[in-house]
C-alpha cells in the first residue's frame, strides 16, 4: 500500500530531523529531548442526507525541551527547516533562563529508556477516498432514520487517521512508531408524545476492517434512543446501581487519575498513601497491558521515552503502585525508598479488569441487582479527586424483580469513590474494548439517588 511506504519514508525523515535537532542542542545545554507527533487523515460528517463537513489534516509540531543546571525550557515549531529548529532551540534556552531550578527536572532513567521497542501492529492505514467516507457516515445515519420514532439526526461521522510518533534525547535514544485510528459514529434524536431523547453509537479500531458495519451502528443508535423514550423520574432513595460498560470505564478512569504521580506529589488525591492497602474488593485485579497487538491503548514507550511494561495496578483489591512519570518518580522518591518511572508519562495503556469470581453477562447482573438503577449516561463534572466525593447527573433505567421496567432521567447519583470502589459487588463480561480502560458493567451495592 502506497500509504505505508510513504509514511515509512516520512518517519525516517522525522527521525533524521530529530537527530539533527539533538545534535544542535547538545552543543549548548546539558541535556535535551525532542519529540514530534504528526497526524494525517480525514473527518467527514453527514446530516439528514447532506454532507455537512469534510476535513483533511496533515500536521505536526516539533517540541524541544532543554535542561541546564536543573532548569528547564521548552519551545515548539511546525517548521522543520534547520534554521527554524535552531531558532526554536535558542528560544527554549532563553525561556529556561527565566525558570527556577528544579532538582527533579531532567531526562528519565537511561536504564528504562526504549532503545529497542516492540512492534505492536498498530499501523493499519485506510485508503478510503472522500466518497467512501461520506458513504459510511450516510449509511449509518440512514439506517437510524429508517427506524420508527427517530425524528431527527445529529449526524453520521466517519474518521480515519494515522499518526507518526518520534522521540529522541541526548542519551542516545531515538525511536518512532506509526499508529492508525478509525471510527464511525451516529447520533440521532427520537420523539414520542412530545418528549425527545438523544443517543448515539460508535465503533473504533486500529484496523478499519474491524469496525462494525455502518448499518449496525445506525440501528444501535436508534435502538438506544428509542429505549429511553417515555422516561420517568424516580424518588430520592438508596439503591444498588449498575454502571453500563460505557460509563463504567469512566468510573475506573477516576481511579487512574487519583493514583497519577502528579496528583500524589501535589497531595490532591483521596488515594494518597494508599499503596499496599485494600481499595477494591479482594476478588478484583487490574492489570496494565501496553503491548497488546492492535490495542487501542498500546504504545511501546511513553512521553518520556520510557519503555512501557506489563504491570499489576491492583492485585486482589490491593493498590500496587502509583502511575509515575520520570519527574513524579524523582519527586516522590525518598532516601530509603527510591522510585522509578512506571512508563505512564502521558497516560495509561490498556487497563484490564479481572475477577477471581468470574464475570456475569449483563442480563445476569440485572437479575442479581433485583431492584435498582442502571446508569447508561452521565452528565456534569461533579467528581472531587481530593476528597473522593462523587455526584453526577444521570440517565438510565429502573429495575425491579430483576427486569428493566422503564427508562428514567433527571436524577443524580452520589457517594464517595472510596466507598463506591469497596462496594463493587461484581463486574460484567460485556467488556468495552473501544477505550484504554477495558471493563464490563460494574454493579455497586448501594448509592444515593436524588430524584424528584
Amino acid at each position: 500500500m502506497q500509504i505505508k511506504e510513504e509514511s515509512y519514508q516520512e518517519q525516517k525523515y522525522l527521525e533524521s530531523v530529530i537527530a539533527d535537532a539533538i545534535s544542535m542542542a547538545k552543543k549548548k545545554v546539558d541535556a535535551v529531548e525532542v519529540a514530534i507527533n504528526k497526524s494525517t487523515g480525514i473527518n467527514v460528517s453527514t446530516r439528514l442526507g447532506e454532507t455537512e463537513n469534510i476535513e483533511f489534516n496533515s500536521d505536526g509540531v516539533l517540541g524541544i525541551t532543554v535542561y541546564q543546571n536543573h532548569k528547564k525550557g521548552n519551545a515548539s515549531t511546525n517548521d522543520l527547516s534547520p534554521k527554524a529548529i535552531e531558532q526554536t532551540i535558542n528560544m527554549a534556552i532563553e525561556i529556561m533562563k527565566y525558570t527556577s531550578a528544579d532538582p527533579y527536572s531532567g531526562l528519565g532513567d537511561r536504564s528504562q529508556m526504549a532503545f529497542e521497542c516492540p512492534d505492536l501492529d498498530l499501523f493499519h492505514p485506510s485508503d478510503f477516498n472522500v466518497d467512501q467516507a461520506i458513504r459510511q457516515a450516510a449509511q449509518a445515519e440512514d439506517a437510524a432514520l429508517a427506524c420508527a420514532e427517530i425524528s431527527k439526526s445529529d449526524g453520521g461521522h466517519f474518521n480515519s487517521h494515522y499518526g507518526i510518533r518520534v522521540y529522541g534525547n541526548s542519551e542516545g535514544m531515538l525511536q518512532g512508531y506509526r499508529a492508525s485510528n478509525h471510527s464511525l459514529s451516529c447520533c440521532v434524536i427520537g420523539e414520542r408524545h412530545g418528549q425527545m431523547e438523544r443517543n448515539y453509537a460508535y465503533t473504533a479500531s486500529r484496523d478499519i476492517n474491524a469496525l462494525d458495519s455502518a448499518q449496525s451502528i445506525g440501528l444501535k443508535a436508534a435502538k438506544k434512543t428509542v429505549a429511553h423514550l417515555g422516561a420517568q423520574q424516580v424518588a430520592t432513595m438508596k439503591v444498588p446501581v449498575l454502571f453500563s460498560p460505557e460509563v463504567a470505564t469512566g468510573l475506573i478512569g477516576h481511579l487512574a487519575s487519583a493514583i497519577s504521580g502528579g496528583a500524589i506529589y501535589k497531595k490532591s488525591s483521596f488515594l494518597l498513601d494508599k499503596v499496599g492497602e485494600l481499595i477494591l474488593p479482594d476478588w478484583l485485579t487490574i492489570k496494565e497491558l501496553p503491548h497488546i497487538l492492535k490495542g487501542v491503548g498500546s504504545a511501546p514507550f511513553d512521553s518520556d521515552g520510557i519503555l512501557t511494561m506489563n504491570k499489576d495496578i491492583i492485585t486482589a483489591g490491593v493498590l500496587q503502585t502509583y502511575l509515575l512519570s520520570s519527574y513524579s518518580a524523582k519527586k516522590l522518591s525518598t532516601a530509603d525508598k527510591p522510585l522509578k518511572s512506571t512508563g505512564n508519562a502521558g497516560g495509561i495503556h490498556n487497563w484490564r479488569l479481572q475477577s477471581s469470581n468470574g464475570a456475569a453477562d449483563f442480563a445476569s447482573l440485572v437479575k442479581m441487582m433485583d431492584k435498582g438503577i442502571i446508569v447508561t449516561s452521565l452528565m456534569g463534572q461533579g467528581v472531587n479527586l481530593v476528597t473522593g466525593d462523587y455526584s453526577r447527573g444521570a440517565n438510565g433505567f429502573w429495575v425491579e424483580n430483576g427486569e428493566i421496567q422503564y427508562p428514567i432521567n433527571e436524577f443524580t447519583i452520589a457517594g464517595n469513590l472510596s466507598d463506591i470502589y469497596r462496594n463493587i459487588v461484581t463486574i460484567g463480561s460485556d467488556i468495552e474494548l473501544k477505550t484504554n480502560i477495558q471493563c464490563g458493567s460494574i454493579l455497586v451495592e448501594q448509592m444515593s439517588i436524588a430524584g424528584k
